[in-house]
């Protein structure tokens, strides 16, 4: 089943992001290898794709595990949460309707 995992970031987290940063798109990387990764990727603070300083206010990715405790624990296992980059993160299942 889908899962998506929505994580909100501390205040000022791009210093703590950048430092997490490989350890955090590896785990992502593996997902999309094993054709589980739906779709990834940040939040920007500000209405651009690029936005620079102003960093990112959290996250976003839905991709498939066998039960939403295996979502939760993958989840839990961020190198984003060790860094101190997340305030809060929520995994929901997910049901995939378009396209």
């Amino acid at each position: 089943m889908l899962y998506a995992i929505f994580s909100e970031d501390v205040d000022n987290s791009l210093p703590l992001r950048m430092k997490a940063r490989s350890l955090h798109l590896e785990r992502l990387q593996q997902l999309k290898d094993e054709g589980r990764l739906v779709l990834a990727g940040p939040c920007p603070a500000i209405d651009s794709n690029d936005p620079g300083e102003a960093g990112f206010t959290g996250s976003l990715v839905v991709a498939e595990f066998a039960s939403l405790t295996e979502a939760r624990a993958w989840a839990d296992a961020d190198p984003y949460i060790e860094a101190g980059v997340y305030r809060q993160v929520i995994v929901k299942p997910f049901k995939k309707v378009l396209p």
